[in-house]
């Protein structure tokens, strides 16, 4: 094991590259089963370096799991001003370590801008606080990490604080008997109050999301699979709308074509994935160069997907030393895509709370302010306004390694699609219905 600081997460640090560095950093797929639901684990980056995958992984999540390590010196280092703690769960509600750089603080920051309004925080490595497992210890975290979250919009009565430890497995499934003074944690919600004492029960006690089913199809690409005797299979979440073997699917911004074969979920054949499903589908005649991370699926004969020419949106600038003005390029992570954007101008200041103007054509933007901007992608994209499809219009602006701001997409200047690449099996379907 060698890495004492990442042993909790050694389960899900599959690849090689991982393992050499002790770092969490592609995102993988884990599935279990509790009472209640089937779980997949997306294993969201821990460190800065890697944020973009962080950004990619907690878009696509219905609850996130902030986990925060209660070592000594650990959880000041996460939620530090600039501490990983604090920008995930920053990002887990727009989508944030809680220093201020912290990467608690910049995951629980990314999970509320990026919509994930249910939030669990597990307390982990209590076997080595001082003493090992205090209540002390526990109840300051608990007191830190509530203050944070309800500064960038979560509720913490509604937030289940679980004490764990992942290595010895101490209220992960099972009550522990090495915390006597831990009386289990309760949730006070609209939808009904919850209480438990188990990680595991927390998680039974996710409120299922309402899925739009009825929307046009909308499948961000997370990758795309060559695989032998099979061909290309590219990998995603279906957002919006149903995706069905036989129907034609059109990749945007690239404009492809083409049917789909099959789609599974596990490695299970479906006959339908709806909202929520992390598939795999195949497509004919279409190589993995044509298609890639990023692009956007959709059904050909309903709304399907187009690039955006530029798009207006409503952006809160959290963290930049300086000074933003017209002309800044900064990358926008937009459900998978990372694609440098331009803000070609700043339009209105606004107030981030309620959302009045402020002022018209503003100079600059700076640490705090909101305003509304026009942006241009640097390279084809393809998203949507937040109010048609809220998961495909939340974004995060990324430079100098860090969280800059958080925005949702206000309008989209969709550019008509020239005559884009269609397959002969597509052609074949078309003709079939």
């Amino acid at each position: 094991m060698g890495k004492g600081s990442f042993k909790y997460a050694w389960v899900l640090d599959k690849l090689k590259a991982e393992h050499e560095c002790g770092i969490t950093i592609a995102i993988s797929l884990w599935k279990f089963e509790t009472s209640k639901y089937y779980v997949t684990i997306i294993d969201a980056p821990g460190h800065r370096n890697f944020i973009k995958n962080m950004v990619t992984s907690t878009s696509q999540a219905d609850c996130a799991v902030l986990i925060v390590a209660a070592g000594v010196g650990e959880f000041e280092a996460g939620i530090s001003k600039n501490g990983q703690t604090r920008e995930h769960a920053l990002l887990a509600f727009t989508l944030a370590g809680i220093s201020k750089n912290g990467q608690t603080r910049e995951h629980a920051l990314l999970a509320y801008t990026l919509g994930v309004k249910q939030l669990i925080v597990g307390v982990n490595k209590m076997d080595s606080t001082e003493p090992p497992y205090s209540q002390k210890r526990y109840e300051e975290i608990v007191k830190e990490v509530s203050t944070y979250i309800k500064k960038i919009g979560y509720n913490p009565d509604t937030v289940a604080f679980v004490p764990i430890s992942g290595w010895n497995g101490d209220n992960m499934l099972e009550p522990s008997a090495n915390m006597p003074c831990f009386k289990g944690w309760k949730l006070t919600r609209k939808d009904g109050n919850a209480s438990g004492t188990t990680l595991l029960e927390a998680l039974d006690c996710i409120l299922p999301p309402t899925r739009p089913t009825d929307k046009p199809l909308r499948l961000p690409l997370q990758d795309v699979y060559k695989i032998g005797g099979i061909g290309t299979v590219p990998v995603g979440r279906v957002e919006t709308g149903v995706l069905k073997p036989g129907m034609v699917v059109t990749f945007a911004p690239v404009n492809v074509s083409t049917e789909v074969k099959s789609v599974e979920m596990h490695h299970e054949a479906l006959s339908e994935a709806l909202p929520g499903d992390n598939v795999g589908f195949n497509v004919k005649n279409v190589s993995v160069k044509d298609v890639r991370r990023g692009n956007m699926a959709g059904d050909s004969k309903n709304e399907p997907p187009m690039e955006a020419a530029g798009s207006t949106a409503q952006v809160i600038i959290l963290n930049h030393p300086g000074q933003i003005s017209a002309g800044y390029a900064p990358v926008l992570d937009c459900h998978t895509a990372h694609i440098a954007c331009k803000f070609a101008e700043l339009k209105e200041k606004i107030d981030h709370r309620s959302g009045k103007k402020l002022e018209d054509g503003p100079k600059f933007l700076k640490s705090g302010y909101a305003a509304i901007v026009d942006m241009v992608p640097g390279k084809p994209m393809c998203v949507e306004s937040f109010s048609d499809y809220p998961p495909l219009g939340r974004f995060a602006v990324r430079d100098m390694r860090q969280t800059v701001a958080v925005g949702v997409i206000k309008a989209v200047d969709k550019k008509a699609a020239g005559a884009g690449k269609v397959t002969k099996s597509a052609q074949k379907a078309q003709k079939a219905k």
